[in-house]
């Protein structure tokens, strides 16, 4: 029995839409590109100390992460967020508009997970974390960028969506602001506690001028006090002197 032979242009299409195929399941098994990522444990907007995940996946195999700088969205403020869980000997510090978590450099290829506790979340539909990643040889990996105009992002930021607020659900007091640690922009602005004691100090130099300048004041009419009485003293002993003379 013999094998029927198929058109050359027939084979070429099999062929062809073999390697595709094979192409397609290879791109499938690839590791996916590293990113950033976060969750809540209460992804719901208004929900009150919620636990936020945050995974930022290694990508460079010779240098491990030293730090992650998290820009916080509208409506959560540094001083709303207490850090929970991080790698061993990393800590949080508190940012102009957001926080950052360091500490010893982990193992190469090991991801950063960190959680952090909010004391409450905004009102909206999905907020965004923007995050930069810091590696110990200088590296540094920037997830920031949102989508636009439909189109997918090269390094998109970390974005959590939320349910809509519980019924009677409203916003708390906000946190009294504290003065961050660290100054997050390249240009350092003085500290609340540097201006205190600036204006603490302009208080003080004015405060020293006027009395210098009311103590001098004050000597001033003293003196001429002193003179008009000796003026005065003199003139009735002169008065006094011609009447004697006069009588005598």
């Amino acid at each position: 029995m013999s094998i029927p032979r198929l058109p050359s242009h027939a084979g070429r299409r099999i062929a062809l839409a073999g390697a595709a195929a094979l192409t397609a399941t290879l791109a499938l098994a690839a590791p996916a590109a590293a990113h950033a990522e976060v969750e809540a444990d209460k992804a719901q907007a208004l929900a009150e100390n919620v636990t936020l995940s945050f995974v930022s996946e290694a990508e460079s195999a010779s240098a491990g992460f030293t730090e992650l700088r998290v820009v916080l969205p509208q409506g959560i403020a540094p001083g709303d967020v207490t850090l929970d869980e991080a790698p061993k000997g990393w800590k949080l510090k508190a940012m102009n508009d957001g926080y950052a978590v360091s500490g010893p450099a982990l193992k190469a290829g090991v991801d950063a997970e960190h959680k952090i506790k909010v004391r409450q979340l905004p009102d909206a539909k999905e907020i965004a974390f923007k995050t930069i990643e810091t590696y110990s040889d200088g590296e540094v990996s920037r997830w920031i960028e949102l989508p636009t105009g439909g189109a997918e992002p090269e390094q998109p930021a970390p974005v959590l969506q939320l349910k809509a607020a519980a019924p009677g659900a409203k916003p708390v007091s906000p946190s009294p602001s504290a003065s961050p640690r660290e100054s997050a922009t390249p240009t350092p602005t003085p500290s609340a506690t540097e201006s205190d004691v600036a204006a603490a100090g302009s208080e003080t130099d004015t405060t020293a001028t006027d009395e210098d300048e009311g103590g001098s004041t004050g000597l001033v009419i003293g003196g001429v006090v002193v003179a008009l009485l000796v003026l005065s003293s003199g003139a009735w002993w002169m008065v006094k002197r011609r009447t004697t003379s006069s009588q005598s």
